[in-house]
């Protein structure tokens, strides 16, 4: 849920002393005017043993609100805490999505009893919905929303979203559908409002409708309501036919979660369930570190062989060893400059109308242009410093050749895993760095020993 907002830290506090002190009344009064989204993060700051308290306090209909804004770990509490029957209750009333997604945290064997206690068409519903891929609008979706008729009037229409408003999640976005359930047409609740009473939905809908599949992964689903500014989008099954809708609040939950993992990733840390991670246990934050550590630690290998190939230049020369730390390092800069770029363009889908050929050769070509700039604060530089004008020049050069490369494979390897079907944030600032690292120390000796020799130093 984030860091807590100055109001809810005070009200979390106040709901503390009353509830340890055993005033009731007053912690309910407290709890009766507060958002449910701010109710729940209050309540999810107190003590485990005082939650199910304050929760009890809330009406029914509050309480279920305040239930699904919940954090996964404090659910479960709850449901712990709270009688069977409470549990049921709970579960039953809450909205589809949000019980698959409370289900989806839930031990197997939880989920199973919960689901054999809920209503026939609950179970069906929920069921369904778990039967679907993780990561995916049919698993995204909720089944509360309101679908109208060609044949209906707008009169018709306006009563029947007056009777169904208080069980859907959304009435703003209305969907029409023929007797086989197939979405023909949708319309918003002002064109209904401002149709005549006695005018068809066929004539008021619009027929183009966007819509997504239930397989259609959930980030696609959030670039669409992002491109289009809705506050729902229609998901239909193989059929065509409407199945379930995904609302904007879903989707901002979506965007929070992709945008955790891809950071992760570019820190080549393993991503856990949402952003759990201040939240784990110090064996879990190790293990999901040192995979990608052994992996870089063995990739690094290469450079400490490059290095010991070329032993005998640097014996002879040992001051080319005190500018192997600012060429990789350089390079391993530009990689993730570029990188950096390149995958948050695939993120945002902007990369794709420059073409994935003339990204890799922009970078390549700033990255030349970066490294003719720092060539003339290097070559200088290194060259009072080595009081030897051939190694400033070669590690001028090699600024060059590295900072090309870093940036071009900085652009590129996240492209090709993106071709590929995996994830370009994998392709990220530590693995760049450490292929620059191997291919700059390589470039630098190969260019020292050549311009040494050339010039009869080595």
């Amino acid at each position: 849920m984030g860091e807590m907002s100055g109001g809810a830290e005070v009200l979390t506090q106040h709901l503390q002393l009353l509830l340890e002190a055993g005033h009731y009344d007053g912690a309910k009064v407290l709890l009766m005017p507060v958002q449910p989204v701010d109710g729940a993060e209050a309540i999810g700051a107190l003590p485990t043993t005082l939650q199910a308290l304050a929760f009890r306090l809330l009406p029914k209909d509050e309480a279920i609100a305040v239930y699904e804004y919940l954090e996964p770990s404090v659910q479960q509490n709850l449901l712990e805490r709270l009688r069977s029957g409470e549990v049921l209750e709970l579960v039953e009333e809450m909205s589809p999505d949000d019980r698959v997604r409370l289900f989806d945290e839930l031990p197997a064997k939880v989920v199973r009893r919960l689901l054999a206690e809920l209503s026939p068409a609950e179970r069906r519903i929920t069921a369904q919905m778990l039967g679907y891929d993780s990561g995916t609008a049919g698993r995204l979706m909720t089944t509360e929303f309101i679908d109208l008729k060609e044949f209906h009037k707008a009169s018709q229409a306006l009563e029947i979203v007056r009777r169904r408003a208080r069980d859907t999640e959304t009435i703003y976005s209305l969907y029409v559908t023929d007797a086989s359930r197939h979405l023909t047409g949708i319309l918003s609740l002002r064109d209904l409002v401002t149709a005549e009473p006695e005018e068809g939905l066929g004539e008021v809908m619009t027929r183009d409708v966007v819509r997504v599949t239930t397989d259609t992964d959930q980030e696609e689903v959030a670039r669409l309501i992002q491109r289009y500014d809705f506050l729902a989008v229609p998901v239909v099954d193989r059929e065509e036919r409407l199945v379930g809708i995904v609302t904007v609040d879903d989707v901002i939950d979506v965007i929070q979660q992709e945008a955790t993992r891809d950071i992760y990733a570019a820190g080549a840390l393993q991503a856990g369930d949402e952003d759990d991670y201040f939240q784990s246990n110090l064996f879990t934050v190790a293990r999901r570190r040192v995979v990608w550590l052994l992996v870089l630690l063995l990739a690094n290998t290469g450079t400490s062989a490059v290095i010991a190939s070329a032993d005998d230049v640097l014996k002879r020369v040992v001051v080319l060893a005190a500018f192997i730390p600012l060429l990789i390092g350089t390079g391993g800069n530009v990689g993730a400059q570029s990188s950096t770029v390149v995958i948050r363009g695939l993120s945002t889908q902007r990369i794709q109308s420059l073409g994935p050929g003339l990204a890799v050769g922009r970078e390549a070509v700033a990255g030349a242009l970066l490294g003719v700039l720092m060539m003339f604060v290097v070559v200088p530089w290194a060259g009072y410093v080595a009081h030897n004008w051939v190694v400033a020049w070669a590690a001028g050069i090699s600024l060059l050749g590295i900072t090309t490369l870093a940036a071009t494979a900085g652009a590129a390897l996240p492209l090709l895993f993106h071709h590929f079907g995996l994830d370009p944030a994998l392709m990220s600032a530590p693995f760049i760095a450490t292929a620059t690292d191997v291919a700059g120390v390589f470039i630098y000796l190969r260019t020292a020993s050549w311009l040494l020799e050339r010039f009869g130093q080595a």
